[in-house]
């Protein structure tokens, strides 16, 4: 059975792509597709002079560690590791060094100040997500791909973490997040639309009423 089928996507440096869908549409496959971690049956996936699908199992590990970040739903925190050495993981593993004082930084512009020292096990499922959020913004990669990112957070969390976000796309970093919050996605430069594993539409800076019509248009113009 095909998951997806006939999805082409595309995503510029400085770029914000939103994908959407109904549950069980593919979203979170696709995206996993697109980062190398699911290994499609015929793909061909360029992340700038890379080709992901014909690249090796080592040559992916090394694309991910120099090009991307990654902010998934089930956050993959270490419990042995606190905040602080989770938060600075990533970057080491690349080779990169990071000082106390740029994690210490990054943990407070996701409202995270002075919990470095503690571990995730006593962190509760929203602060869980800003320290894993924190993870991927510290290295301010190429590609930073994220699966519902503010799945866990209030309303006033979620306004700060995608102005981060925002703040990354900036600074040059394409981001492509799976999100069911249309407001949000309705704020990115382009919106894919998912349905039954194949893009339904592509709609440029899109509003959350249109995103909702054409996710459930059909549903409703048959009276369902």
């Amino acid at each position: 059975m095909d998951v997806l089928r006939g999805v082409d996507v595309d995503a510029y440096p400085g770029e914000f792509v939103a994908i959407v869908g109904k549950s069980g549409s593919g979203k979170s496959t696709l995206l996993y597709c697109l980062c190398g971690l699911h290994q499609a049956d015929e793909d061909r996936i360029r992340l700038g002079e890379h080709d992901v699908a014909g690249a090796s199992r080592a040559q992916l590990a090394s694309i991910r560690r120099a090009t991307m970040s990654f902010i998934f739903q089930d956050l993959n925190l270490i419990s042995a590791l606190n905040v602080s050495d989770n938060v600075r993981l990533p970057s080491q593993l690349a080779g990169k060094r990071v000082s106390k004082k740029k994690v210490d930084n990054v943990l407070e512009q996701v409202g995270m100040p002075g919990i470095g020292k503690k571990h995730p096990h006593q962190l509760s499922g929203g602060q869980r997500q800003r320290v894993a959020i924190a993870r991927s913004l510290l290295r301010r990669p190429p590609l930073l791909f994220a699966d519902e990112p503010t799945g866990s957070l209030d309303v006033t969390s979620s306004s700060t973490v995608m102005d981060l976000l925002r703040g990354v796309t900036s600074a040059g970093t394409s981001l492509a997040m799976v999100t069911h919050d249309l407001d949000i996605a309705a704020s990115a430069d382009r919106v894919i639309v998912l349905e039954n594993g194949h893009n339904s539409a592509v709609l440029n800076a899109p509003s959350s009423a249109e995103l909702f019509a054409r996710i459930h248009g059909q549903t409703a113009d048959k009276g369902v």
